[in-house]
């Protein structure tokens, strides 16, 4: 348990030092380990470990953008941010009842997508620099704001992330458990 939150702990570390590297924009593993959280952790006390990640994070996010570009984030953006973890959460508890490679890949998709089309319409919706039509719509979905990369940029980078952290974290637990389940088989695997 200590290795899973110590690599939430590096999550939130690791999304702040991407937001310097505009290659690396919304290559964070939060979303993929907060969906591994539902999947994984009992207690559930360890479910708040994201969610303090994500805000702690999004403070220094929002000041460097604020300080850097003069785009601040606004708190319903920060909200719909939280639910869309909380639904990343909801559905690691799904998937938990009935994990397999496939149930876990769809998951990782699912709440990529999810996240990408609820945050960019909530975008849309209260940014003023989109148009309040069906054009300023697929603008927020597709290229975003000029001064930014596209959105399906963050989007591609948010779904390579999901699935790469998730992946990671999947094979650490699952490891995990098999050293717990079967030690003496793992040591003569081993030599």
């Amino acid at each position: 348990m200590f290795l899973a939150v110590l690599m939430l702990i590096l999550a939130a570390g690791y999304r702040v030092v991407a937001a310097w590297e505009p290659s690396l924009a919304n290559f964070a593993p939060l979303m993929a380990l907060t969906f591994c959280a539902g999947v994984y952790f009992r207690d559930r006390r360890l479910w708040l470990v994201p969610f303090l990640a994500l805000v702690a994070s999004d403070l220094y996010l929002d000041h460097y953008y604020a300080t850097q570009f003069g785009y601040n984030w606004n708190v319903a953006g920060a909200v719909v941010r939280a639910l869309c973890f909380g639904a990343a959460l909801l559905l690691g508890r799904v998937v938990a009842q009935h994990k397999s490679w496939l149930n876990l890949f769809a998951g990782t998709l699912g709440g990529a997508v999810f996240f990408y089309l609820v945050t960019n319409t909530q975008s849309w919706a209260s940014d003023l620099g989109y148009a309040k039509s069906a054009a300023g719509w697929w603008q927020a979905m597709t290229v975003g704001h000029p001064q930014f990369a596209p959105t399906l940029f963050f989007f591609r980078n948010s779904l390579a992330s999901d699935l790469f952290f998730t992946a990671a974290f999947v094979l650490v637990m699952e490891y995990r458990a098999l050293r717990i389940a079967q030690p003496s088989l793992l040591k003569r695997s081993m030599a």
